[in-house]
């Protein structure tokens, strides 16, 4: 009894505070009951499906039409008639019309005026997004930008009074507490799931490039990503992203991408378009036991050092491979992907006071952050739409492709299968010269000039593969 009695007060207790938080008048939060708690536990969840349900859509995507066949004719390589001079015509076999793919997921407004988020991958591809609201009605919506780094994309609906949630300070987060999704799991719309916070500051998953997950046991299954994680407050926590399953549905585990993170990506995707981060220039590992007893530390708290970046914020501030990283702007270095969340959340041109190790001396260092766009490059929407991914030519990269050590461009690291691009013949390796006439030196100039031909119908891009240098010409719709 007395264990069950516990539960009454502690489930009482969750929702006593909470009508003040409901911002929606036609929504008021339960009452607390002083005589069942199981009941005010149910009348909490149910408040907060009601206020959250009608701000969660479904989005159903329809990609770019994908040929299987695309590209594998062994004497079409460079598409021109000089191998069909030598080997002669090649029979051509029909082959069935390219089917575009569909693909679908969650998201919720994030503004009154139709700005909704949800994950990259959901609509990364897109080339129609339609957004199904809780009342059945379907509107258009236009990709804003996307994050490939974190998995966060923007899109947009016309209109205006939508039902949007706000975000919560996810550092308040307590493991433990209460985590309510909401999404459309195999095309489920509006389905509400409950658990608990089971982790926070999960990483090093290779889910995303940047991790700083929360791990819950609500029920999160395939097309609740881009939906969102709930507190009982009906704030958002964090947008589902990933599952851990053996089987493809849900065992336990999911992962939702934190209000912080999500709420930096966001702004800037609205506002600018793009994500610009904030680049130290370093190759940070963790500092584990045995590297620390190396170092004749007594704690592994700690980042350490182990490249840094020709030319970079890092080298230009005096930072050698070996320091450790010990705190940044006062605040102690946990791991080495703790202070790189960081620096990816701080805008370019800030200045981060570093607290370092060099062979037991203790410095500071000042670091002004430069642009990590100017270094790797996100990808534009007009390079998403062609199918194309690149990275500034680095010393490595010209050795590994046999080029001059004064060539010139970006280099081709993908190619989406079934993408313009593919079915033009280009291929990862391939040296990016010049775009529409224009110079291409690095992923900055690769990026403008594809912004700058966003409103035409083809791009001219010049390549250059091995000795050989050809044009292509792409359709951008």
């Amino acid at each position: 009894m007395k264990t069950i009695l516990a539960f009454v007060l502690f489930a009482t207790s969750l929702f006593s505070d909470s009508s003040s938080l409901y911002q929606r008048e036609e929504i008021k939060a339960p009452k607390p009951c002083n005589y069942c708690g199981a009941s005010s536990l149910k009348n909490g969840f149910v408040t907060v499906a009601k206020f959250a349900k009608p701000a969660v859509v479904f989005l159903r995507v329809k990609g770019q039409s994908v040929d299987q066949h695309a590209g594998q004719n062994p004497y079409d390589f460079f598409q021109d008639d000089f191998f069909n001079r030598f080997f002669g015509a090649q029979p051509q076999q029909q082959r069935p019309k390219p089917q575009p793919q569909m693909s679908q997921g969650s998201g919720f407004f994030v503004s009154t005026d139709g700005y909704i988020m949800t994950n990259a991958h959901v609509v990364r591809d897109a080339v129609e997004i339609t957004a199904v609201l809780e009342d059945g009605s379907e509107l258009p919506a236009k990709l804003v930008g996307n994050d490939t780094h974190t998995d966060l994309a923007v899109v947009k609906v016309e209109g205006t009074n939508f039902p949007a949630l706000k975000f919560c300070d996810s550092e308040d987060i307590d493991v433990g507490e209460w985590a309510i999704a909401i999404g459309s799991p195999f095309q489920l719309e509006a389905t509400v799931t409950v658990g608990v916070v089971s982790a926070k500051g999960r990483n090093n998953l290779r889910i995303n490039d940047l991790e700083d997950f929360i791990q819950t046991d609500a029920a999160i299954n395939p097309g609740n990503s881009g939906g969102p994680l709930l507190n009982t407050h009906g704030e958002v926590m964090g947008v589902n992203a990933a599952i851990v399953s053996k089987s493809g549905g849900y065992m336990g585990i999911g992962f939702a991408i934190p209000a912080n993170m999500a709420k930096h990506v966001m702004q800037q995707i609205i506002e600018n378009g793009v994500v610009d981060r904030g680049f130290m220039g370093v190759s940070l590992q963790p500092l584990d036991k045995d590297l620390a007893e190396a170092f004749g530390l007594d704690q592994t708290q700690g980042a350490v050092i182990a490249q840094v970046v020709p030319d970079s914020p890092a080298a230009k501030a005096g930072l050698q491979a070996g320091d450790i990283i010990t705190a940044y702007n006062g605040k102690q270095v946990q791991s080495a992907s703790s202070i790189r969340n960081e620096i990816s959340m701080m805008n370019p041109g800030t200045t981060v006071d570093l607290t370092i190790n060099r062979n037991g001396r203790i410095m500071q260092l000042p670091v002004t952050l430069g642009s990590r766009t100017e270094i790797a490059g996100d990808t534009s929407e007009t390079a998403h739409k062609i199918g194309i991914e690149v990275e500034n030519l680095t010393p490595e990269m010209r050795r590994k492709l046999n080029l001059a050590n004064d060539a010139e461009g970006v280099v081709i690291t993908k190619v989406k299968q079934g993408s313009v691009a593919a079915q033009a013949g280009m291929r990862p390796g391939f040296l990016i010269i010049a775009i529409n006439h224009k110079k291409v030196e690095s992923t900055k100039d690769f990026n403008q000039i594809l912004a700058e031909s966003q409103n035409k119908s083809r791009v001219l891009i010049l390549i250059r593969q091995g000795q050989m240098t050809r044009f292509y010409s792409l359709k951008v719709d």
